[in-house]
């Protein structure tokens, strides 16, 4: 599912990254429902394998929510469908059932 690509305007969503401005403050990682944020040597990192956009679980990316400098922004390099995160969902989460679909 990596690098899944979707034709523009078709329920284009994407993974997230974190940009330079963290200040690595942890709130993001803390309220990642697919640990996909980690700590990295200068900024959390996320890992896009991963990271469902919250889909699945929020209606909104929640790290980008409640990051205060703004660090958390789409990834233009892992682009997926909603399909394609909510399946990633899913796997991540076996025998669970979507809140947000």
């Amino acid at each position: 599912m990596r690098n899944a690509r979707v034709k523009k305007g078709e329920n284009q969503r994407m993974a997230y990254m974190i940009t330079e401005a963290c200040v690595m403050c942890g709130n993001c990682e803390q309220h990642c429902p697919n640990e996909a944020i980690s700590e990295g040597e200068d900024t959390n990192i996320v890992d896009p394998e991963r990271c469902t956009e919250c889909v699945g679980t929020y209606e909104v990316s929640k790290c980008s929510v409640i990051c205060s400098q703004e660090a958390c922004v789409p990834d233009p390099d892992h682009e997926e469908s909603r399909e394609q995160l909510l399946e990633k969902w899913k796997k991540l989460h076996p025998g669970e059932t979507p809140t947000n679909v």
